[in-house]
């Protein structure tokens, strides 16, 4: 296994046809902080988060990931990594470079197994950020990106392979067998999820919020707004955190969530749960049942691959 230089979860980049609707959601529904924005392209910060943007917004006919970005220690292992992906065969996108995006930063960029757009990057700025309050029903910070693979086995391969991704639990099916896989780069019990889809998606992006109180303060002001929720509130066994699930206006599946699981990387042995016992999915059991028109939800549009998406 490839030497582990990536080091956290930094943003997840989106393009969909309506930006002016998308933004309105993101800022005024779910709690973001729109920066360097135009007419077509928004930086969105969380405001606990020292990242300069947690998601990007671009306009575009086509609704995609245009990229899911990670950090590492510093430009050495930007560049060690870059090499040992041009070596092993990966495409890269861009060379090692200055960033010109907000932050700055130095990084580059290569295509996944699935024609997924990745960045790694390093010394980019802190974003001047505050402690949530109590009480504040906003995201602290990007929690994880969970993806949708037609070659789920392949993509954990590839992660683990290029990037050093490490297997914290595993779902199965009795009929439909191993569903979904929980990856991490640090003692988050996980920063990617892979869960086996018709097509490679997004499947959700979750952010974390202060506690129990926010979450369910936040997951009560969406529905109070009339923001279709697919899923929660509840409580996962895998990564023991909580989830509300909604859909933004373009169909794509956002999460509130906290208290995900910090484990000991030293001692931990991946679990392998059957989600079709009902505490796998919901510990507390307050959640609508897990279904497959509920789990078809997140399916989301087919992302076309090998695109690669404007520089800023």
């Amino acid at each position: 296994m490839t030497q582990r230089l990536i080091t956290h979860l930094r943003h997840v980049d989106l393009a969909v046809p309506d930006h002016a609707k998308q933004l309105d959601f993101y800022t005024d529904t779910w709690g973001l902080t729109a920066e360097h924005s135009d007419s077509e392209l928004t930086f969105l910060a969380a405001e606990g988060s020292p990242e300069q943007y947690v998601v990007r917004l671009r306009q575009s006919d086509d609704k995609r990931i245009d990229l899911i970005a990670f950090g590492a220690k510093d430009a050495a292992d930007v560049d060690t990594l870059a090499g040992q992906l041009a070596c092993d065969g990966v495409q890269l996108v861009t060379e090692p470079g200055t960033l010109q995006t907000p932050g700055g930063g130095y990084g580059f960029r290569f295509f996944d197994n699935e024609g997924r757009t990745v960045e790694i990057s390093a010394d980019v700025a802190v974003r001047q950020h505050r402690a949530v309050e109590e009480g504040e029903s906003i995201p602290v910070r990007l929690s994880h990106v969970v993806i949708n693979s037609a070659d789920p086995e392949g993509t954990r391969a590839f992660y683990e392979k290029h990037l050093a991704f490490a297997l914290s639990d595993t779902l199965m099916h009795p009929r439909m067998g191993n569903m979904m896989w929980f990856m991490r780069i640090n003692a988050w019990h996980h920063s990617l999820a892979i869960a086996r889809g018709p097509h490679p998606s997004l499947h959700h992006a979750s952010f974390e919020l202060r506690g129990l109180d926010e979450y369910m303060r936040g997951t009560g002001r969406l529905l109070r707004a009339g923001v279709e929720k697919i899923w929660g509130p509840g409580r996962h066994l895998a990564g023991n955190n909580t989830f509300s699930y909604f859909l933004d206006p373009h169909g794509n599946t956002v999460e509130y969530t906290t208290e995900l699981e910090q484990i000991d990387e030293d001692t931990w042995h991946p679990h392998l749960y059957d989600f079709t016992d009902p505490e796998v999915s919901d510990q507390w059991g307050t959640a609508n049942a897990m279904n497959e028109f509920v789990a078809s939800r997140s399916f989301n549009d087919p992302d076309k691959g090998l695109f690669v998406a404007p520089p800023v």
